[in-house]
């Protein structure tokens, strides 16, 4: 895993949920285009790892997307951490549980 996709606080609490490990999902964002100044979407499916990290205060809750089946054209990583509210479970009607 690339440690530089990993949200950095001074206020990291990793984390493990058992509830989402191994489910596909899809998370979607924003990242910068290459070249400009602006960001535009990226949407990414794959599958949760199960790890998480908790960061802020009030904390955010950051799931790890592994296995990467659908990634931005130019998205070199295999893995990317996605924020809670913005993973939804592939096979289940269920949005992934929010923060803690």
């Amino acid at each position: 895993m690339d440690e530089s996709s990993k949200p950095t606080t001074d206020r990291a609490v990793p984390g493990f949920d058992a509830s989402v490990a191994g489910k596909r999902a899809e998370c979607d964002g924003g990242g910068p285009i290459l070249g400009t100044r602006y960001a535009g979407r990226q949407e990414f499916t794959g599958t949760l790892s199960g790890e998480f990290v908790d960061h802020g205060d009030p904390p955010w809750r950051w799931y790890l997307l592994k296995d990467l089946e659908r990634k931005p054209d130019n998205y070199a990583d295999e893995c990317v951490w996605c924020e809670s509210g913005s993973v939804f479970l592939v096979d289940e009607p269920n949005r992934v549980p929010g923060r803690p």
